[in-house]
């Protein structure tokens, strides 16, 4: 069975992005939100965001709500940020597949590519 998961790291202070919101939206002819979730202490969400029955070929999007979390962090940052919700719309092509997709973040910039 296929599953969908992430992982967000923190790059500008070394640790993993904590309680981070995160959406995830299927794309078909009309976006509608499947599900939301947080990232606990290691920037993981507790389970995969899609498995079994859940997991459909298809495209998606993951919105993470980068602008939240970097007010959380103590740093000094300006207003309005330069990052806020980071949109990766990616397609599932593959029914058993698994598809990571991790977000490494700064308030300035950041990277994903799938992963394992």
């Amino acid at each position: 069975m296929g599953r969908l998961t992430t992982h967000v790291l923190d790059t500008a202070l070394g640790r993993p992005a904590r309680g981070l919101r995160i959406e995830l939206w299927s794309q078909g002819d009309k976006p509608e939100m499947i599900s939301a979730h947080e990232t606990n202490d290691d920037g993981r969400v507790d389970r995969p965001i899609l498995e079994a029955s859940t997991f459909a070929t298809g495209t998606y999007e993951l919105r993470f709500f980068a602008g939240d979390y970097l007010r959380t962090t103590g740093e000094a940052l300006p207003e309005p940020l330069f990052l806020d919700v980071i949109p990766i719309r990616f397609g599932i092509a593959e029914q058993d597949g698994h598809y990571h997709v991790p977000l490494l973040l700064s308030p300035y910039g950041y990277s994903t590519y799938r992963g394992s």
